[in-house]
């Protein structure tokens, strides 16, 4: 993990350079068993992504658990799911490869980054791994799961606002 000017100066300011350096050192170039075993495990996770000129989205990305799959310990894949049209990820990647993800466990709690790039093979998406480090999970606020979100099965309801007056008229035609 390499640090520009900015976050040096910052650094440099707040005496935190020693202690991101260590930090730096910590960081993986691949995921391990447990890392792994952490993704698998999440039904959900933050996608950070920019476009070509730098102007971010950040994302919520939910599923059944293991629907990130880990397919190495360099490459992270997940099928994406029926949104609402605008593609701000997906074409944010087209444009810059470049994304991070952030997976939370809020009830232990944990957290988990990865950094790559992303490619897009249709509608699945494959990251390949560059750099993997764990963060404090000191802020997360602890919280239960009441229920997982019912679109995310597989015989999932069509939602609401699909048939609101707004959006019927300019949604997709069916593919065939």
């Amino acid at each position: 993990m390499d640090y520009h000017g900015g976050q040096r100066s910052l650094q440099d300011e707040h005496d935190t350079r020693r202690l991101a350096d260590r930090l730096a050192e910590r960081s993986r170039p691949a995921l391990n068993d447990a890392d792994a075993a952490f993704v698998a495990a999440r039904d959900m996770f933050f996608l950070a992504t920019a476009d070509a000129d730098g102007h971010p989205t950040c994302s919520y990305k939910g599923g059944a658990p293991g629907f990130v799959r880990v397919l190495d310990p360099s490459t992270l894949a997940w099928t994406d799911r029926d949104g609402n049209g605008m593609f701000l990820s997906l074409g944010n990647m087209m444009v810059n490869p470049w994304v991070g993800l952030l997976f939370l466990d809020w009830e232990a709690p944990r957290r988990l980054r990865v950094h790559g790039r992303a490619t897009l093979e249709g509608a699945e998406v494959r990251v390949a791994v560059e750099a993997v480090f764990p963060n404090c999970p000191r802020y997360i606020h602890r919280m239960a799961q009441v229920e997982r979100s019912a679109y995310v099965a597989p015989d999932a309801p069509e939602p609401a606002w699909k048939s609101a007056d707004w959006a019927r008229d300019v949604l997709p035609r069916p593919s065939s």
